[in-house]
């Protein structure tokens, strides 16, 4: 059967995409968007069934061999969720970018299913470090950290108290797609430090005011980085529940730095320590 064409933008298949950009309509239906081959790509190979892939070949990729091969690698992945069972739509080049949200669109989006799990069904494993957002507002902050989670080794991020849902096409964007590969789930701050209590997670705390450098935290085990909103940083009731509150050493006028950022630096920390410990010695010894 040949894939059913809309060259109309006024077409209203498409206002049913466009309505997906609203968290109300994404959470009354249980879907959100992906565009973009290599979010798309990312979020395949996690495991997502996509329900209906729009496609524009025009927008696909310039001449030459290079975007020879990079047509090759989208018609790749029109195939593989048509073979997942994605509905296949072809669209006209004003059709497609009357539904693109992002500038400089490729040629591919999908609609999946939403994202993120309850709280209740994540473990932590062993050692497990796992990211708490609280109250984070920007969209791209949370792709962005969403990023280095899944660079650092993250075991599940957590959206405390959430403003913004992961399922907004800007957090899919922004995260290039791992929003799909890390385990994520929204609760309220109470629900988080809870499950932390429950599974023995220390819960560290990024704050200016705090004495202890993150450097000299202990973020071995199973440990909890916890970075607060952009504006006025951690609550009261995350700070109390924190084993270690930390602070990153500040050497220019800002007493901080983005909120994505500071999650890098504490997890890529985290990551450092946990890297040494676990590396032997010459004398065949472990670190402490």
């Amino acid at each position: 059967m040949a894939d059913l064409l809309i060259t109309s933008p006024a077409n209203p298949r498409l206002k049913t995409l466009i309505a997906l950009r609203r968290r109300r309509v994404r959470e009354e239906t249980g879907t959100t968007l992906v565009e973009g081959h290599e979010e798309l790509a990312l979020a395949l190979a996690s495991g997502v069934r996509p329900q209906t892939l729009f496609v524009c070949p025009e927008l696909f990729s310039p001449a030459g061999h290079a975007g020879r091969q990079e047509i090759g690698r989208q018609a790749d992945l029109v195939e593989h969720a048509r073979q997942l069972g994605a509905e296949v739509v072809r669209l006209s080049r004003s059709a497609f970018e009357k539904v693109a949200y992002r500038e400089g669109p490729d040629g591919l989006l999908a609609i999946v299913p939403g994202v993120g799990r309850a709280l209740s069904t994540l473990d932590t494993g062993p050692d497990g470090l796992v990211l708490v957002a609280q109250r984070v507002e920007k969209p791209g902050n949370l792709g962005a950290m969403l990023r280095t989670a899944d660079a650092a080794g993250v075991n599940t991020v957590v959206a405390a108290d959430p403003v913004t849902d992961w399922g907004n096409p800007n957090v899919v964007r922004a995260s290039k797609g791992t929003v799909f590969a890390v385990p994520v789930a929204a609760a309220t701050t109470a629900e988080t430090v809870a499950w932390l209590t429950a599974y023995h997670v220390r819960l560290v705390v990024t704050t200016p005011e705090a004495d202890l450098l993150y450097t000299d935290a202990d973020l071995t085990g199973r440990v909890a980085v916890a970075v607060g909103a952009e504006k006025h940083g951690a609550d009261d009731a995350l700070l109390d529940a924190a084993a270690y509150r930390v602070r990153i050493p500040m050497h220019g006028k800002a007493n901080s730095l983005n909120v994505a950022a500071s999650a890098a630096v504490v997890l890529f920390e985290a990551l450092r320590q946990r890297t040494a410990a676990s590396t032997p010695t010459r004398g065949g010894q472990e670190h402490p």
